[in-house]
């Protein structure tokens, strides 16, 4: 096992970095930006490092400042959390030719899945199911016949990246020109990279997604699934296992089908394969995301797993765990900063910041009292997720949670989710992803 673990990342998911790493008799050492130097879990880390600056590129995409940080804590082991550099092959690799392991895939992983048309293709190649869709588009000329093809609506999407940056769906022929133009554009100042392709539009889909851990030697297994339908600008908001109202056989089979898939890719560490559900036993290829995801919490209040000690235990070559039962069902809502409405980010000083202390109920976050939300980083405050034995009783803890929340110095959209916890369409598990859309259409009519 590691000595010391590294944390390239912020707020929540490295305070549970931290948390995971205390369990495993693991020393922690937290990098932090300028604004970041009241976060709480730097009181809780072995050590703390400074990344002077505001911005994301000057702090944790800087490469160079992280690894010069690693080289003067001595660390051998960097966790990259999600999000920054959880995803990039190049920090991968220059921390692999020190010596220092990358807590995640291989960097050829990393790189595959990368690029949303080429994870297409691989995922088609071993068996997988995947709906139409284009190859990288070149021009105009193609995506006009390629989507006449397909048949409007269609959706255009960056081929690099991820968060729902840069996806615009079409209507007709007339929109093609300018969505392209919008699309690109949006994934050459976020990515990098302009390149786009088409897919086919789904309408009503759910978004359905699998937990999957390997050991790179050809095994892996399947942690059950996340309903991750309620989303807003194509980004989660609430996400929920088992998902409802779908046949346990159908989705076992699924997720059996993203196990093997896994297996025979000799895939290792921990990975989510994310699929849309057009209807009964119809399920497409959406993408594979090579990282501990922000909704992991999820799983493992229904299986009892650590999924951030099982990505440190298998980085460091430990086998793959007993696969775990289903218990219960649980459902996360996450807590932005942001209005209720209008879901456009907040910022400000908590004045007052109380998560709640509940049974049944878990809290994760990277902030505290005092501390400034800013605009450097995204405004996610904080993840209340709800265990019950049943459905019904993982919301109405969720519900109890999120009014018990005292929060003050910035908007949040905590009204908002706890509207859509008591809406009978949800309730009921009637869910997709243009849900949260036609609910705020109907709260504003």
């Amino acid at each position: 096992m590691f000595q010391k673990v590294l944390i390239a990342n912020r707020g929540a998911i490295a305070r549970r970095v931290v948390k995971a790493c205390e369990a495993l008799g693991i020393s922690s050492v937290a990098v932090y930006s300028t604004p970041d130097g009241g976060a709480p879990h730097l009181a809780e880390a072995s050590e703390t490092y400074p990344l002077p600056g505001q911005h994301a590129s000057d702090t944790y995409l800087n490469q160079a400042a992280l690894l010069a940080a690693v080289d003067e804590t001595g660390a051998d082991a960097v966790h990259p959390g999600y999000g920054f550099l959880a995803e990039n092959a190049d920090f991968a690799d220059a921390l692999e030719a020190r010596g220092v392991c990358f807590v995640g895939p291989n960097s050829k992983w990393l790189r595959a899945m990368g690029d949303k048309v080429a994870a297409r293709e691989l995922a088609e190649r071993h068996g997988f199911p995947v709906f139409v869709g284009s190859p990288r588009l070149e021009g105009l000329d193609q995506a006009r016949q390629l989507a006449d093809v397909i048949g409007y609506p269609i959706m255009i999407k960056p081929s690099a990246g991820g968060g729902g940056i840069g996806i615009r769906m079409v209507n007709g022929p007339a929109d093609l020109e300018a969505a392209m133009g919008q699309a690109r554009g949006l994934a050459e100042r976020s990515f990098g990279d302009g390149g786009i392709f088409i897919e086919r539009w789904i309408e009503r889909a759910r978004h359905i997604e699998f937990q999957l851990l390997g050991d790179g030697g050809g095994r892996a297994l399947h942690v059950f699934e996340r309903e991750c339908s309620i989303q807003r600008r194509h980004q989660k908001v609430i996400e929920e296992s088992p998902a409802p109202g779908i046949d346990r056989d159908e989705v076992l089979a699924m997720a059996d089908q993203a196990a093997a898939f896994a297996a025979r890719l000799g895939y290792d560490n921990v990975g989510t394969l994310e699929t849309l559900r057009a209807g009964p036993a119809d399920y497409g290829f959406l993408e594979m995301n090579t990282r501990i995801q922000v909704e992991h919490g999820v799983t493992e209040a229904v299986t009892g797993l650590d999924l951030v000690a099982v990505q440190l235990r298998l980085a460091a070559g430990e086998p793959l765990p007993p696969p775990p039962c289903l218990d219960g069902h649980a459902l996360e809502a996450r807590v932005y900063a942001e209005h209720p409405r209008t879901q456009l980010p907040a910022t400000g000083r908590l004045s007052v910041f109380r998560p709640p202390d509940l049974y049944g109920v878990r809290v994760d976050t990277g902030y505290q009292v005092g501390q400034w939300v800013t605009p450097f980083y995204d405004p996610l405050l904080a993840k209340v997720i709800g265990h019950g034995t049943t459905r019904e009783q993982a919301i109405g803890r969720v519900l109890v949670g999120l009014k018990a929340f005292e929060i003050q110095g910035v908007h949040t959209n905590i009204p908002l989710l706890i509207e859509v916890l008591q809406d009978g369409e949800f309730l009921s598990g009637r869910l997709d992803t243009g849900y949260l859309t036609r609910f705020l259409v109907k709260q504003s009519g």
